[in-house]
């Protein structure tokens, strides 16, 4: 079986922040997982054959773009 998900992050401010942070993390990104950087938006999609991996891929990618949104400051 084969699951999928997506994530979207919008930032009300410069399309350039949510680019950086789309960019900063995107060496982790390994085949299952891929990002868009467009406009004011950055889309990940994770796919998988099972839903703990998944899950485990999305949790790890959230935390690291968390980090990434503090050093920058974004609130």
């Amino acid at each position: 079986m084969k699951i999928e998900g997506k994530l979207t992050f919008k930032s009300e401010k410069a399309d350039e922040l949510v680019s950086v942070i789309a960019r900063s993390l995107a060496p982790d990104n390994v085949s299952e997982i891929e990002t868009v950087a467009d406009d004011d938006k950055a889309t990940v999609t994770f796919k998988g054959n099972k839903v703990g991996t998944v899950l485990s891929s999305v949790d790890d990618y959230l935390m690291n773009a968390k980090i990434a949104s503090d050093m920058l400051n974004i609130k």
